[in-house]
């Protein structure tokens, strides 16, 4: 299936945040329920930021964090069912890689639930050694304000 008007684009100010917040309500349980005001600052905080259009509607979303040499983290990768089996995804989880902000990058991660085939035709290999969790937002909960005052 051949879609001549796909285009991607890899300038923040093209992402459309309320388009974005629809697209994970519908193709992705884990990311239901985010803010605009959120996911406008992961967007900010992220660099490369690969967004995926057919004409004026986006169909696809992925966003990495990196160092730019050493280790890079790919987020929140979605293509709306319309376009899922087309090799999409395949192409933005690519885009991203060769992105000059990751190509050099040594290590690449990412988190998936229920993708890990996808992940591994593209290249990606299983790491269950490395991978731990620090969920700040219950942890920063029990902090008082005077403790989270950085010293000069």
């Amino acid at each position: 299936m051949k879609y001549p008007q796909i285009r991607f684009s890899d300038r923040h100010s093209d992402v459309d945040l309320y388009q974005l917040q629809e697209l994970f309500n519908i193709s992705a349980f884990w990311a239901k329920g985010r803010s605009i005001e959120d996911l406008g600052i992961a967007v900010t905080n992220s660099d490369p930021v690969i967004s995926l259009w057919d004409e004026t509607k986006l169909i696809g979303f992925a966003r990495a964090t990196s160092d730019g040499i050493y280790r890079a983290t790919i987020w929140d990768v979605v293509i709306h069912p319309d376009y899922q089996g087309t090799g999409l995804g395949s192409k933005l989880v690519e885009t991203v890689l060769s992105h000059p902000r990751m190509r050099w990058v040594e290590r690449v991660y990412l988190m998936t639930t229920h993708q890990q085939g996808f992940y591994e035709k593209i290249g990606f290999q299983p790491n269950s050694t490395t991978t731990m969790v620090l969920n700040q937002s219950k942890q920063l909960g029990s902090l008082s304000a005077a403790e989270l005052q950085f010293q000069e």
